[in-house]
C-alpha cells in the first residue's frame, strides 16, 4: 500500500496496483476464514465491519489514484486520494488488532454505552432485589439511572427528534426518577423490618419501576426507527448525488458548492440517525454496525465532495467522471444497507432475532434452463456469502484493470475495445449482483447476462486473433535489411501493418 501512495506515473500504478488486488483478494480470504473462527460475536461484527470498508476502499483506491496521476496539481484529488488510504489503514489496524487480540500502546477497548444496554442492566440490578436485599447500594442504583436519562439528552437535545417524542421521552424521565425514589424508601424499610405488607409493596416498586423503563425504551426505540424510515425514504432518489454528477461534468463550481452544502445537511442528518439507532440496536454486533454506519457516513460525505470538486475542475475528464460515480455508489450502498439494519433492529425489538439473511441460491453449472423455474430463495452461512464476496471482489477488480487498458485506445470504435468494453460493463452488472444491488434482481437475470457475456467471448477472441499475424508480419519485416531505394518500400510495408493493428 505504501508503494502505490508514492507511485508517480500510470504505468507503474497499473502494475503495483494488479498486485496489489491480488493481494488483496487473497487478504479477504484469509479475514472471511479467520471471521468465520472467531466465537464472540462482537468480534465477529467488527471483523465484518473492518472487511467491508477495505472491500469497498480497494476500489476507490483505484479510480482515487488513477484521477490523482491523472490531474496532479489538483489539490481536491490529492485530499481524494488521502481519505482512502487513511480510511484503509484504519481499517487494516482493527483487522489486526481483532487477530492478535490487542490494541495499539496496550489501550484497553471502552464499548459506548447505549440507552438499552443500560436499561437491561438497571432492570437486572433492580429484579435483583427480591433476591437479595443487601447486594448493592441505592446510590449505585441511582447512578445507573442517572446514565441512562444523559443517554436520553441524545434524543431531547436532536434537532431530529418529533417534538411528540421528545416530550414523552422527558416525561418518563421525570417518572423513572419517582419510581426509583419510591424503590428506594420501601427497599430502605425493607431492610430493617422484612415483614409481608413490605416485601409485597417492594414487589409492586420493583414492577412499576421496570414497566417505566419498558415504557422509556419503547419510546426511544419509535424515536429512532421512526426517524430512520423517514430519512431512508426522503433520501432513497438520491437527487443531490445525482446534481453533483450533472454540475460536475458542466464545470459549474457554483453549482457544485451549492449541492456540497446540501450533501453536507444529509451527512448531518444520516449521522445523527446512525447515532440513534445504536442506542436502540438491542444487541452488540448491531452496535457496531451501526458505529460503522456512521463512521461511514461521516467519512464518504466530504469524500463525494472533493470527488465532484476535482470533476468540476476537469469536467471533461473521465476518470475524474467515475471516480465521482464510485464513491456515490458508495453512499448509496450505506443507504440501502441502513434499510437492512433496520429491519434487522426491529426483528431484535419484536423478539425475532436469530434469523439468518436470505439470498438466492445459485444453481449448477449446465443446469439453468432446467432449474430456473424451480429455484427457491434459501439461507446461506456466512462462509457461503463470503466466498461469494469474495469472487465479487475478484471480478470488480478485473473489470476495472480492462477499463483501464481500453482507456488507453484512441479509437473507442475498434471492435476489440467495444466488445471489452461491452463484457467488462456486463461482468460489472454481475459483480453488483453479489453485493445485491444493480440492475439484476433474480439468478434468472444472472444467468442471462452471463449467457450474453459468453456470446460477445468468441467476437473478442476473433478480433484478437486477427492480430497475431499482423504482429508476425510486422516482425519480419522491422528485421528485413534495407537500403537505398527498398527504404521506401520498406516504410509502406511497415505503415501497412501498423494500420491493420
Amino acid at each position: 500500500m505504501e508503494q502505490l501512495e508514492k507511485v508517480s506515473s500510470f504505468q507503474e500504478f497499473v502494475q503495483i496496483f494488479s498486485q496489489f488486488g491480488n493481494e488483496m483478494v487473497e487478504f479477504a480470504h484469509l479475514t472471511g476464514d479467520r471471521q468465520n473462527d472467531l466465537k464472540d460475536e462482537k468480534k465477529k461484527a467488527r471483523m465484518a465491519a473492518s472487511r467491508a470498508v477495505l472491500e469497498k476502499c480497494t476500489m476507490m483506491l483505484l479510480t482515487a489514484s488513477k484521477t490523482c496521476l491523472r490531474h496532479p496539481d489538483c489539490e481536491s484529488a490529492r485530499i481524494n486520494k488521502d481519505g482512502v488510504f487513511h480510511r484503509m489503514r484504519l481499517a487494516l489496524e482493527q483487522v489486526i488488532e481483532i487477530v492478535t487480540d490487542s490494541r495499539p500502546n496496550g489501550e484497553n477497548e471502552v464499548a459506548p454505552i447505549s440507552i438499552y444496554t443500560g436499561i437491561k442492566e438497571f432492570k437486572n440490578k433492580v429484579e435483583g432485589l427480591r433476591e437479595n436485599l443487601y447486594f448493592l447500594s441505592k446510590e449505585n442504583l441511582s447512578t445507573m439511572l442517572e446514565v441512562i436519562l444523559e443517554h436520553t439528552e441524545d434524543f431531547t437535545d436532536s434537532a431530529y427528534t418529533s417534538h411528540e417524542h421528545r416530550e414523552h421521552i422527558l416525561e418518563l424521565s421525570k417518572q423513572a426518577k419517582m419510581e426509583l425514589e419510591q424503590l428506594v424508601s420501601v427497599w430502605m424499610q425493607a431492610q430493617n423490618q422484612k415483614t409481608k405488607d413490605l416485601m409485597e409493596d417492594l414487589e409492586v416498586a420493583i414492577l412499576k419501576t421496570c414497566q417505566c423503563m419498558n415504557e422509556l425504551k419503547r419510546e426511544v426505540h419509535s424515536a429512532a426507527t421512526s426517524l430512520a424510515a423517514d430519512l431512508l425514504k426522503y433520501h432513497t432518489d438520491h437527487m443531490v448525488l445525482k446534481a453533483l454528477k450533472i454540475t460536475g461534468v458542466e464545470g459549474n463550481l457554483e453549482a457544485v458548492a451549492e449541492y456540497t452544502c446540501k450533501l453536507s445537511e444529509q451527512k448531518e442528518q444520516l449521522v445523527e440517525m446512525c447515532r440513534l439507532l445504536r442506542h436502540v440496536s438491542g444487541t452488540e454486533p448491531l452496535e457496531i454496525t451501526c458505529i460503522h454506519a456512521e463512521d461511514t457516513f461521516q467519512v464518504t460525505g466530504p469524500q463525494i465532495i472533493s470527488a465532484a470538486e476535482t470533476l468540476a475542475l476537469h469536467p471533461s475528464s473521465k476518470i475524474a467522471k467515475e471516480n465521482l460515480e464510485v464513491f456515490c455508489e458508495a453512499w448509496e450502498s450505506q443507504l440501502s444497507d441502513m434499510s437492512v439494519l433496520l429491519r434487522e433492529i426491529n426483528d431484535v425489538f419484536e423478539g425475532r432475532r436469530g434469523e439468518k439473511r436470505v439470498y438466492l441460491s445459485l444453481p449448477r453449472p449446465g443446469k439453468h434452463n432446467a432449474n430456473l423455474k424451480t429455484l427457491k430463495p434459501v439461507k446461506l452461512d456466512t462462509e457461503e456469502q463470503a466466498k461469494i464476496a469474495k469472487l465479487g471482489l475478484e471480478l470488480h477488480l478485473l473489470t476495472s484493470e480492462v477499463d483501464s487498458e481500453t482507456e488507453k485506445w484512441e479509437d473507442q470504435e475498434n471492435e476489440i475495445v467495444q466488445h471489452g468494453q461491452g463484457m467488462s460493463s456486463m461482468a460489472y452488472s454481475m459483480y453488483l449482483f453479489t453485493r445485491g444491488e444493480g440492475l439484476l434482481k433474480t439468478t434468472q437475470d444472472l444467468f442471462h447476462q452471463a449467457e450474453v457475456h459468453d456470446d460477445d467471448k468468441p467476437l473478442l477472441l476473433l478480433e484478437a486473433e486477427k492480430l497475431i499475424p499482423i504482429c508476425k508480419q510486422l516482425q519480419i519485416t522491422a528485421k528485413t535489411s534495407v537500403q537505398g531505394k527498398t527504404f521506401k518500400l520498406f516504410c509502406y510495408a511497415v505503415l501497412h501493418c501498423c494500420c491493420s493493428l
